[in-house]
């Protein structure tokens, strides 16, 4: 009975989970937010191991306390488990890093002779990418140590302050495209630029959200951080879009029946197998004009049918 009871709080900030055959829950994992549920946790043991982002600890608490969970959900689940100490630290917990760019950034406003500057800058230039966008959004670039041949966008809160970067390779040869840096991704990338009283546009990846301009949030991901949900209910988020890749549509339609669930207009953009930094400012713009809401009834047969 108590573990029904466990998995309904954390199914209040982790959303629905399903049942192992080993008897452990598998949910979203909020640090990584892989399209995937790949969070195990064992309600025995109370141990719990992302294996995608390998985050992990031996009790659920801790689990909670690190994303940030309601205190009377904490407080209740601790009762649940007799764990009334609430232990705050594990010897085997991993260290929080604080967010800082890489040593070996260099800013690609500034023109440079370093060949890897030229790369970075036709790379960008391919992708639609100019000087406004580079100063904007404060690009640069690494020549050496672990973000060697990539380019580094940073990611700024409301406050200007850095809650993130993305190290995006320029070489198409590259095994990694992107290389994450040791920190969660339970932010909102870009909130700098986001005014919560406008429709919000969610895509993929930065270079979409830069190709849109206007309001766009990257999710990083399929699915958004926990921090950007708690962000849309307590602005009054009223109306979004949802234009994620082709090929993650049936997470676009999970994503549109979760926002529509929160009670906010949800528009699900057909993307044709174009993400918006292919279609371009114009085009993109274009048919996010001509979409119209969804209803639950699109979600029911985009369900059914794909």
């Amino acid at each position: 009975m108590y573990k029904y009871e466990l998995v309904k709080l954390l199914e209040k900030v982790l959303y629905p989970s399903y049942e192992m055959k080993g008897g452990e829950h598998a949910f979203h994992c909020p640090f990584c937010n892989h399209h995937k549920k790949k969070l195990q946790v064992n309600f025995e043991t109370q141990k719990w191991h992302c294996w995608v982002c390998n985050q992990g600890g031996h009790k659920i608490g801790i689990l909670l306390r690190k994303i940030n969970a309601p205190k009377n959900i904490i407080s209740e689940v601790l009762r649940i488990l007799g764990d009334y100490k609430g232990v705050k630290h594990e010897k085997d917990e991993k260290t929080e890093y604080n967010v800082s760019l890489p040593q070996c950034y260099q800013p690609l406003w500034k023109p440079s002779n370093d060949p890897l500057y030229k790369n970075a800058i036709s790379y960008l230039k391919r992708r639609g990418i100019g000087g406004i966008d580079i100063l904007r959004y404060s690009m640069g670039y690494c020549s050496s140590n672990g973000y060697a041949n990539r380019i580094i966008i940073p990611s700024y809160d409301a406050d200007g302050k850095l809650n993130y970067f993305i190290a995006r390779d320029m070489f198409p040869n590259s095994k990694f495209k992107y290389k994450n840096p040791p920190m969660s991704k339970d932010t909102v990338c870009f909130e700098m630029f986001i005014n919560w009283n406008e429709p919000i546009v969610l895509v993929e990846g930065v270079f979409d959200a830069i190709a849109i301009r206007n309001n766009a949030i990257p999710l990083l991901g399929k699915f958004p951080s926990k921090t950007l949900v708690m962000r849309l209910v307590e602005k009054k988020v009223k109306k979004i879009y949802v234009a994620l890749d082709e090929d993650a549509r049936q997470d676009a339609i999970k994503l549109s029946k979760f926002l529509m669930d929160y009670g906010i207009s949800t528009y699900l953009l057909n993307m044709k197998d174009k993400d918006p930094s292919e279609l371009g400012f114009t085009r993109f713009w274009e048919l996010l004009n001509s979409t119209q809401q969804s209803t639950f009834s699109d979600i029911i047969k985009g369900r059914l049918y794909g």
